[in-house]
């Protein structure tokens, strides 16, 4: 059982990871068009947004 349950997670983050980088792109590019645009709060919460996107892709990879 615990194999499956172990087998289950795997195939879980295998399809998570692609998408986890398409948001990590899209989250960089909205970071990038705050910077230009001088929004500090909006720059703020993309930065918070990229570290949870960060740690949860490590957290994945392992």
């Amino acid at each position: 059982m615990k194999q499956v349950i172990q087998t289950l997670k795997r195939t879980d983050a295998e399809k998570r990871i692609p998408v986890l980088r398409m948001e990590i792109d899209y989250e960089l590019l909205t970071l990038y068009d705050a910077m230009e645009s001088n929004n500090i709060e909006q720059i703020e919460q993309c930065k918070q947004r990229l570290e949870k996107l960060r740690q949860e892709l490590l957290r994945l990879e392992v």
